[in-house]
């Protein structure tokens, strides 16, 4: 933990260096992002993430656990407000249209990865019998225990849980039959650990449901997935379809362009996916 003075340092040097970006200097940018990570190696402010979307340092595997975490716990209280009004985001909406369009469709066991507030578990709940979910946000958390939508929840990364849940042992651990991720993977830039992890917790016939942001093809630099202007992660339709064939899930019925959210005015496109295991 940073002390009184280190988070002192941390925060002048973090807001020096958006000042920096925000006027047009980026080398003065970069240099007080590397002094935000030399001050704090969790990386709490999401420094490295903004180097890379900036072009000037590697791009991490996925969003620091620090950064996610934070971030998420400051707008808990006003979340669905900013997420559904200001960004115009509706993606557990859209995937509870496609599931819903099979009234025959139902499902044992639910896992609603990065559930937030509980958005898809409002919207997918009455398709399963049990639904399960997990944020890295503890405020997120304690919002989705208010609403009363999920049998269990859980405070943990998503990967990691699912690398946990993979070694548990006893019926409570069952695999599950449908797994969520809805604005999960804009969080993540390598993708094989979490779809190795979805894999490896899912019985055969389940069903695995993400969106994803993209960018033009051009904009990736022949690259599987990159940092964007919006220091989110984008990834290209190949690298998720090969993905899916990979770890199993061959039989995709959904693979729609979507815009995931609105930025500053312009909309984010991606992928909508629903995609089933052999």
């Amino acid at each position: 933990m940073l002390s009184g003075k280190q988070m002192e340092l941390l925060t002048s040097a973090y807001n020096d260096a958006l000042a920096a970006e925000k006027a047009g200097d980026p080398d003065k940018a970069a240099a007080l992002y590397r002094t935000c990570l030399e001050l704090d190696p969790a990386d709490t402010c999401g420094a490295s993430v903004r180097l890379a979307s900036m072009g000037l340092g590697d791009a991490p595997d996925k969003a620091p656990d620090a950064y996610v975490a934070t971030l998420f716990d400051q707008h808990a209280e006003v979340f669905d407000d900013i997420l559904t009004g200001d960004l115009g985001y509706a993606v557990p909406m859209q995937l509870a249209e496609i599931l819903h369009g099979d009234p025959e469709r139902h499902f044992a066991r639910m896992l609603d990865l990065g559930c937030g507030t509980g958005l898809s578990g409002m919207t997918l709940g009455d398709l399963c019998d049990h639904a399960t979910g997990v944020d890295i946000s503890e405020n997120m958390v304690d919002m989705a225990d208010e609403r009363a939508v999920y049998d269990a929840l859980f405070v943990n990364e998503a990967v990691h849980f699912l690398e946990e849940w993979q070694k548990a042992e006893g019926e409570d651990y069952a695999p599950f039959d449908l797994i969520v991720a809805t604005d999960v993977l804009p969080y993540i830039g390598a993708l094989e650990p979490l779809f190795a992890g979805v894999a490896a917790n899912t019985n055969p016939g389940a069903c695995f449901a993400f969106s994803a942001e993209t960018l033009a093809d051009q904009d990736f630099g022949g690259k599987s997935w990159r940092v964007t202007p919006n220091h989110r992660f984008a990834h290209t339709a190949t690298y998720l379809k090969s993905l899916l064939k990979e770890h199993g899930f061959s039989r995709v019925t959904s693979f729609e362009p979507i815009t995931v959210r609105s930025e500053l005015g312009a909309p984010i496109p991606g992928w909508l996916v629903v995609a089933w295991k052999d």
